[in-house]
């Protein structure tokens, strides 16, 4: 699968929150914070664009594939 590129970052934040374990800490700007404690402790800034531009999104999908040990393309297919 392609990367998405009309994502907001909204969608992508809900997502992340929904499937992968991750909570909203708090905002700073236009960008979220999200953290995770599962395997282990890891935070996330994502911007709340809309759209995502395609390698912001793309740097996300990799920090988040490499923090649950699962594949990049299993992180995007979870977008679509």
């Amino acid at each position: 699968m392609k990367v998405p590129r009309d994502l907001s970052g909204a969608q992508l934040i809900k997502v992340l929150c929904r499937d992968w374990g991750y909570r909203q800490l708090h905002q700073e700007g236009s960008h979220v914070i999200l953290q995770t404690e599962m395997p282990g402790h890891q935070r996330l800034s994502v911007p709340n664009h809309n759209p995502l531009r395609v390698g912001t999104l793309n740097s996300i999908a990799r920090a988040v594939a490499a923090h649950k040990g699962v594949d990049r393309q299993a992180v995007l297919d979870s977008l679509g």
